[in-house]
């Protein structure tokens, strides 16, 4: 009879003061790093190996304190609000969010009353909204408020709730009462990813109430995004495409988007 014994990776050992991270998952780390918060499947899916070789991985790093678990994916840990991380986003493509950013304005009609949710997308276009007079603003992100209060000739009304301070945004019940209060004639949003079957999506379930009340609460949607979001994975979902106006990105998109654009009767606008 052959016995087959479990492999170094299969042995729970715990994680002393002299462990490093293997390689693998030193990959694993970076691709949480770089969308905030991922699936075990999808880790399984991107670093090709199996479910069970990703949980072990994911529980050594939680042992470490390099990562949190919640059900069915992980995290960054919590820490303290990282000026640093906020303004390493807002560089990240910042030209293109420059040029949506004018694309949309341009197309915002004089007096117009406008919702504006989250992102440094959604704050490029508070930075351009500073050229022009006669706006009704609401909005729950403290940046794109911060940024909005230097208009001269700006109606601003700021939602109250619970700060998130990852990225300054206030969420909770109160939230999303205050902006039910309102009906708009545009809501701009963002998006941290969107899938190919036209899910648009966050990194943070907490956000998910926010978006959908002011899409609710508006005679028009608009996504502006920039176009690395096409087909990046994110956990949770904050609306579809089909409830979307228009979206403003600053290249075509890769395939399906397009055609699912089209077929949802959703205008593209590319920035120049």
């Amino acid at each position: 009879m052959t016995s087959t014994l479990p492999s170094k990776d299969a042995t729970a050992t715990p994680v002393g003061s002299d462990w490093r991270p293997n390689p693998r998952q030193i990959a694993l780390l970076e691709e949480v790093r770089a969308r905030g918060a991922v699936s075990v499947e999808r880790l399984a899916l991107r670093l090709n190996v199996t479910m069970q070789t990703v949980r072990r991985d994911v529980q050594r790093l939680a042992d470490a304190g390099l990562l949190l678990r919640f059900h069915g994916g992980v995290s960054l840990p919590r820490t303290a609000p990282s000026v640093g991380a906020w303004k390493e986003r807002q560089a990240l493509r910042a030209d293109a969010k420059a040029r949506i950013a004018r694309s949309v304005v341009t197309a915002i009609p004089d007096g117009a009353s406008i919702m504006l949710g989250n992102g440094t997308t959604v704050e490029a276009i508070a930075r351009e909204l500073l050229r022009r007079p006669g706006l009704r603003i609401i909005t729950h992100n403290l940046h794109a408020a911060q940024v909005l209060s230097e208009h001269p000739d700006c109606k601003l009304h700021i939602a109250g709730g619970v700060l998130r301070g990852r990225d300054c945004a206030l969420e909770g019940d109160s939230t999303v009462a205050f902006l039910q209060q309102f009906k708009v004639d545009i809501t701009i949003q963002s998006a941290m990813g969107i899938d190919p079957d036209g899910t648009m999506r966050d990194i943070d379930l907490r956000e998910l109430p926010v978006a959908q009340a002011m899409m609710n609460q508006a005679r028009e949607c608009w996504l502006a995004t920039d176009v690395s979001k096409f087909n990046q994975a994110a956990l949770a979902e904050s609306g579809r495409l089909h409830h979307i106006k228009r979206v403003f990105t600053e290249a075509l998109p890769p395939p399906p988007f397009p055609a699912l654009l089209q077929e949802a009767g959703v205008a593209l606008t590319i920035a120049p």
